[in-house]
């Protein structure tokens, strides 16, 4: 009997229904397992990212509006202010001319050290901000290997403007390149070669076919980079020397006024750094969903 009704359990006209029973199984199962990965998520958001927000802003205007204007309109907070926006003013377009030279480099021709270079260019994602710049105190301090000449020629590079740009520019170089690689990379060479062919410049071709396809791809690279040069910490920590109203960007300027207990101050100009993040993250999920758009728009209808 059993080798009887073995066949007849395996029968093929028995696989609709099976189908349908795990089909049902699966929608069972969803009904709970979507609800709580979504409170999952959502619980650790609010915990480590919603609650630390709303407390920088609840501490910034606890005081009321007047102490929040005299924190941010302090001398030494404008001062802040202003080196931040002149670093990322400095490190963000020259990032951008090497992320661009060194994404077509990658993505468009083979060469003697392709992969060096990819790996130089992932070195500050591996290498601590700290260590980045310490490498700039070895280099330029007063007892580096170019120290007693810079000092001979009364230039200064540590402690000073110059050093902190080049610390931002360290720690941000690979955020457009890395951007723009793989997307180079996944469009290919037919358009320009079609362009070489039909007797365009180098230039012309960048300008009219290579820059038009990246053209989203950089501007989400480059908002990435501005936001870290704005908000580095680490290496612009070490090669600043923390001097007031001269080379405190708006990070240390939190620092030191907390470790100061001007709370009220450290929180106001930290709040800064939040809008800014805010803003970011605003200008990166429309660009996002702009560049979405355009995909769904290049495929092909059935």
């Amino acid at each position: 009997m059993a080798a009887v009704m073995t066949p007849a359990l395996a029968s093929p006209a028995l696989a609709p229904i099976r189908a349908s029973q795990r089909r049902a199984a699966g929608n069972m199962e969803s009904v709970w397992v979507k609800p709580l990965l979504l409170l999952i998520a959502f619980s650790f958001l609010s915990l480590f990212l919603l609650l630390p927000l709303a407390a920088v802003f609840h501490e910034a205007l606890k005081k009321g509006w007047h102490v929040y204007l005299a924190a941010v309109t302090e001398p030494d907070a404008q001062s802040a202010i202003r080196l931040t926006l002149l670093c990322a003013a400095i490190a963000v377009p020259l990032n951008l001319v090497f992320g661009v030279a060194a994404a077509w480099a990658v993505a468009k021709f083979d060469f003697r050290g392709k992969n060096l270079l990819l790996t130089l260019i992932d070195l500050p994602f591996s290498v601590s901000p700290v260590i980045s710049g310490l490498i700039y105190v070895l280099m330029f301090g007063a007892q580096g290997w170019f120290g007693p000449w810079l000092m001979e020629h009364n230039i200064r590079i540590l402690f000073a403007v110059p050093g902190i740009v080049l610390a931002t520019i360290f720690v941000t170089f690979p955020f457009v390149a890395r951007e723009l690689i793989p997307l180079m990379q996944a469009q290919g060479n037919e358009e320009e070669e079609a362009a070489l062919v039909l007797g365009a410049s180098g230039w012309k071709m960048f300008w009219y076919v290579t820059l038009p396809k990246i053209r989203w791809g950089l501007l989400y690279g480059v908002i990435l980079c501005n936001a870290r040069a704005m908000g580095e910490f680490g290496a612009v920590s070490v090669v600043s020397g923390h001097i007031r109203g001269e080379t405190n960007t708006i990070p240390l300027a939190v620092e030191i006024l907390y470790n100061e207990y001007n709370f009220a101050a450290a929180f106001a100009v930290a709040s800064l750094l939040a809008l800014l993040a805010l803003v970011t993250l605003a200008v990166k999920s429309l660009l996002e969903w702009r560049i979405h758009r355009l995909s769904v728009a290049s495929l092909p209808e059935n």
